[in-house]
């Protein structure tokens, strides 16, 4: 059954035969002393360690993907490689001894696992929800087979099943999720025809006959590769790197303050360059602020790796999101034949992402569709908080001029430069017109003056088409002229989250929507 199947994951056992197949050293006897010095010493030296057994007591790991270097000081590694930990004192980036060449190097801590846990086979994702298991199982290469195991999202402890499977009268995949029960003496079961002792022997029973479940299990659910804290261990704190590591190779986009570049990193890593106009701000004012992006963490903000601001023009060094910007996916990618699940469940990712930095007491001011990036899966995550408060241009200072962006600005800050988190809640009901236009711009045919004076009288943009009527009433929740009368961003995420449970249960795609 290849990867479906369970694997023995025992230092004697697995670990060492890995080591043995990989491993052709020639077999030496041991050094002796020199002969006329050793004539009266009956002991001979003992061998060398054998680099190809870990030392007492040390920790193996095993590979969850495939890693290429990109500093002197890294490890390369293939997916399924046994290593030994040498030092795991940084949380990010474990110093580990590869178990065949026996070079050591720093490796990143998330694309490896403790030999001999779940967290080891392919198909284990450990906490991910049913909502991200349907995503990723609905990718569009997956045939119905397709399963992953993970935690249970109700039921400390325990674990769910999720199948792909196909619906023959409608011509429509979905998912199907079985919880799998545990035994009071140890063990599981889904049915209680058939108890197993581990979940690599459920994986294998239902491996063999469907028993019950929509489908025969096939194949794992391919794991998205985790995005890394850093470039290298070395850049985590210096990163400011030289100019000449990078490579500009594609241009991406431009803006009204720089362009966008796919770039690669010492010629081995593809990342995101923002190049900012000479004088769009002062390198040490981006610094200060490029401090705290680097301290944000969030599985649904923009890495920032690494800047380049010893001279103009400034590179911002980020992720690289495969699919750009959500404004561009919307007009012009996958995006455009989005339906009202797909609408529901960007504008909560974009809500994750804001309630984190709602609770950091942070401030983004420039919330947008071309602001909101796009990857793999559908993948959404926030980029350039709090960037626009370093720009110094005067048509964008002045909150009336030609380069603000008064249609997405609450009225408070564009008529007294009021930025709160709350007028970051007026932009992101203004970002649910851009979801649910398919990127159309806000207020068609009024002009920046226009959509103030009206927004002063107490005008607010209508419901568009697509728009249901529960989520246009958030909208005008977002749009309220008192902002501590806004929701919050941790209650707009839950509401999007729970949308089909608690606000839309009877939902029903049509062609219309």
């Amino acid at each position: 059954m290849g990867n479906c199947m369970g694997k023995p994951k025992t230092v004697e056992g697995n670990a060492a035969k890995y080591v043995a197949e990989n491993n052709a050293a020639e077999v030496t006897t041991p050094n002796k002393y020199n002969e006329g010095a050793a004539r009266d010493l009956r002991d001979e030296l003992p061998p060398p360690p054998d680099p190809s057994r870990p030392q007492s007591g040390a920790k193996l790991i095993r590979a969850l993907y495939d890693y290429e270097a990109r500093t002197a000081d890294d490890l390369t590694f293939k997916k399924d490689d046994i290593m030994e930990i040498v030092s795991d004192t940084d949380s990010d980036w474990w110093m580990a001894r590869h178990m065949v060449s026996n070079q050591t190097g720093y490796i990143p801590s998330n694309y490896v696992a403790v030999e001999d846990t779940l967290e080891t086979y392919d198909w284990y994702l450990g906490a991910v929800k049913r909502k991200e298991a349907e995503k990723l199982l609905l990718e569009g290469r997956n045939k119905p087979g397709t399963f992953l195991i993970r935690e249970s999202e109700t039921s400390k402890g325990a674990f769910s099943i999720s199948v792909l499977d196909f619906n023959d009268a409608t011509n429509e995949r979905n998912v199907k999720h079985y919880k799998i029960r545990n035994l009071d003496e140890g063990g599981f079961f889904i049915a209680a025809r058939f108890k197993c002792r581990t979940l690599t022997e459920l994986v294998e029973h239902y491996s063999t006959a469907s028993d019950g479940l929509c489908q025969k299990l096939t194949v794992a659910c391919p794991k998205p590769k985790p995005v890394m804290s850093d470039l290298s261990r070395e850049t985590k704190d210096q990163w400011e790197i030289p100019r000449d590591s990078l490579e500009l190779m594609e241009k991406l986009g431009a803006g009204q303050f720089g362009e966008v570049w796919k770039g690669c990193y010492n010629k081995t890593t593809d990342v995101a360059i923002k190049t900012l106009k000479p004088g769009t701000m002062t390198p040490e004012a981006f610094l200060l602020e490029a401090q705290i992006m680097k301290n944000c963490q969030h599985e649904k903000l923009v890495k920032l790796y690494a800047v380049c601001t010893q001279e103009e023009p400034i590179y911002i060094v980020t992720e690289l999101m495969s699919e750009g910007s959500l404004l561009s996916y919307l007009r012009e990618g996958a995006g455009r034949r989005a339906k009202l699940p797909e609408m529901v469940d960007m504008a909560a990712q974009v809500a994750s992402g804001m309630e984190y930095i709602e609770q950091q007491k942070y401030v983004h001011r420039d919330l947008a569709a071309r602001n909101i990036l796009v990857g793999e899966n559908r993948i959404c995550k926030v980029a350039d908080f709090g960037l626009a408060r370093l720009i110094e241009d005067d048509e964008y200072q002045a909150q009336r001029g030609a380069k603000f962006p008064i249609k997405w600005t609450a009225p408070e800050a564009a008529n007294y430069g009021k930025f709160t988190i709350k007028s970051d809640i007026w932009s992101y009901g203004i970002l649910l017109i851009e979801i649910t236009t398919h990127g159309q711009i806000p207020y068609p045919g009024m002009n920046n003056r226009e959509v103030l004076e009206q927004i002063d009288r107490g005008y607010r943009a209508p419901r568009p088409k697509l728009c249901p009527e529960s989520m246009y009433e958030t909208m005008l929740q977002c749009w309220e002229e008192d902002a501590n009368k806004r929701p919050t961003f941790e209650y707009l995420n839950a509401f999007f989250e729970d949308y089909f449970i608690a606000t839309e249960p009877s939902y029903k795609e049509t062609d219309d929507i």
